[in-house]
């Protein structure tokens, strides 16, 4: 067995063909993966805890079943995301809850990403602006909420997103811009009625 030290410099895709071949790394994977996972399905899912921890199970074991399939030319994250995300709205749907967004923290490099990526004021009060940024997202379509999350509170790009919400670049392309339109609209009429 490689040392703890070994294994954190591997990539995911070596990760996951040592996982292959030994299955007690397995676990590494999902811990590389936990927290991430875990912020994520709570911002899609409305933010209970208990719900959130039966999705991760179902999460890590969907993963661990379908690992001989993965394509090692695809990256693995976009792989887990969206198995994370179709366990989610699956979870959900069973539940009989539409997705909600938690009312999550945002730090303030995102807040700032966000921020200079909208041409917004540099005005904006980064405190309030990360406030507005969590009610204004929770608010949002669907379809638009998803590609903000994962375009700024999970750092994914264009063809991560793609793969991990199965639509053509163009379309998230497309989507991003239309939810970055509708998000700068929303915030500067907050702003005005302050």
């Amino acid at each position: 067995m490689l040392s703890e030290q070994e294994i954190l410099e591997k990539t995911d895709q070596e990760l996951v063909k040592l996982t292959l071949k030994h299955k007690e790394y397995y676990t590494f994977l999902m811990q590389r993966y936990e927290h991430k996972l875990r912020r994520y399905i709570l911002r899609i899912s409305g933010g209970r805890a208990e719900d959130t921890e039966d999705v991760m199970q179902e999460v890590f074991i969907k993963v661990y079943k379908n690992l001989n399939d993965f394509d090692t030319n695809l990256k693995f994250s976009s792989w887990i995301y969206r198995i994370a995300h179709n366990e989610t709205i699956t979870f959900l749907r069973k539940i009989n809850r539409r997705p909600t967004t938690y009312n999550f923290e945002i730090d303030a490099v995102r807040v700032r990403s966000m921020k200079e990526d909208l041409d917004l004021d540099k005005d904006f009060d980064q405190k309030q602006l990360a406030g507005d940024i969590s009610k204004i997202i929770g608010g949002m379509d669907v379809k638009y909420k998803q590609v903000l999350l994962l375009r700024y509170m999970e750092d994914k790009d264009y063809k991560e997103i793609s793969d991990i919400l199965k639509r053509p670049p163009g379309t998230v392309a497309t989507l991003l811009r239309q939810a970055k339109e509708r998000f700068k609209k929303e915030i500067l009429k907050n702003s005005r009625l302050r």
